[in-house]
């Protein structure tokens, strides 16, 4: 019994380790997966760190106090610390998110109300404005009430004095589409991966694994028809898919969030902007589609096609992270020729309406170009014998 049992372990070890593919995913892969992904967020949070560090920001103070101008003119260096009253336009100019300002107003003669006896019913308040949908001036703002509020005397910051006050800047539309173009091009791109890994492989590894493949092949059409139909009509139906998921995405999530109906997170694009985000979304089903249709036609069945997707879907998890730790769409023109990562760009600038009609056309015109390429490389695969009826 223990002989057997041995030779069945040593099977299994053997199949196990003689398949690469299988050793790759199974061992490999998923470590490499964990570090790739941690590294990228990582790296990604350290780079918004860094560089909300390095933006100059100018803070505007009213009523500086002595007792605090050494401190917050120590802050930091790239905080220019300005002693100038401000008015109520000041403050509404804080709504432009480009803006790295912030305007701080404390009390006037604050050094000798907190030298007084303090009367816990009368607290003075100071005031900080700022728009979290900048990092610079968030980040300020975060330095600089946390200082505050640790200053060792009783006082109030950002305490509404006034029914309607508010001091953080952003609207409800640019924090609705900050919250957007961070959350939504990563399920979109991931919803259109899942219809077609759906179906893609079944498309041709499928075809190859029943033995249909050699009936289509010696039908009177040119290989690349074969190889054009099975690409637009993978991306047809997972285009279906992925409008589906679309819509559901957009009907749950400000529900998901808590926080009501969508016109309360900024909801709010025109025509263009869904025409451009349909568009995007066919080419980047179209570009999908074709890559895994050339890995499963080379791969063996079905269950192969799915070992070879793998690493592509490493691809596509990292290209929908990418917005998470970016301000808004890249403005390297580069970045719009690398598939998938042009798309979740675009699709990121749409939902941040800071859209340009550029990078849409180079995204798209890439896209289409990339896919040319993939269904010449596919009917060269179905002009193979060896790789179409490989076993």
């Amino acid at each position: 019994m223990k002989s057997n049992t041995l030779t069945i372990i040593k099977k299994e070890f053997s199949r196990f380790f003689g398949d690469r593919q299988l050793l790759f995913t199974t061992v490999i892969m998923p470590g490499l997966l964990i570090y790739i992904v941690y590294s990228l967020m990582g790296n990604g949070i350290q780079s918004m760190i860094t560089k909300g560090a390095e933006e100059v920001v100018t803070m505007r103070v009213e009523n500086m106090p002595q007792s605090m101008a050494p401190v917050l003119t120590s802050i930091d260096s790239s905080l220019v610390v300005i002693e100038q009253p401000f008015t109520d336009e000041d403050i509404k100019q804080l709504e432009n998110k480009d803006r790295n300002d912030v305007l701080l107003r404390f009390p006037a003669d604050f050094d000798n109300i907190l030298t007084s006896p303090i009367d816990p019913t009368v607290l003075p308040n100071v005031e900080i404005y700022y728009n979290s949908t900048n990092n610079a001036s968030s980040r300020v703002y975060m330095i600089v009430s946390s200082m505050l509020n640790n200053y060792g005397r009783p006082f109030t910051v950002n305490a509404p004095q006034s029914e309607g006050q508010h001091f953080d800047q952003a609207s409800d539309d640019s924090i609705g589409a900050m919250i957007w173009s961070k959350i939504l091009p990563m399920l979109i791109i991931m919803m259109l991966f899942s219809g077609v890994m759906a179906i893609a492989p079944s498309a041709i590894a499928g075809e190859k694994e029943r033995g249909t493949i050699a009936t289509l092949l010696v039908t009177p059409m040119r290989r690349n028809e074969l190889a054009l139909g099975k690409i637009v009509s993978l991306s047809g139906i997972t285009l279906l898919s992925g409008i589906s998921s679309f819509i559901g995405i957009v009907l749950s999530l400000p529900k998901m969030v808590g926080m009501g109906e969508a016109a309360d997170l900024g909801f709010h694009y025109t025509t263009s902007d869904y025409i451009v985000l349909l568009l995007v979304i066919l080419a980047s089903v179209l570009i999908m589609a074709s890559a895994v249709s050339l890995l499963s036609a080379l791969a063996k069945d079905v269950k192969n096609a799915g070992t070879m997707v793998m690493p592509f879907m490493l691809v596509v998890m990292l290209a929908g992270l990418l917005p998470m730790f970016q301000d808004g769409a890249s403005a390297n023109i580069a970045v719009y020729l690398i598939p998938f990562f042009n798309s979740i760009e675009v699709m990121t600038a749409v939902f941040a309406h800071e859209m340009e009609w550029l990078p849409v056309v180079i995204t798209m015109a890439t896209n289409i170009v990339y896919t040319g390429v993939a269904v010449w490389g596919l009917t060269r695969m179905f002009n193979s014998e060896k790789i179409m009826f490989s076993r």
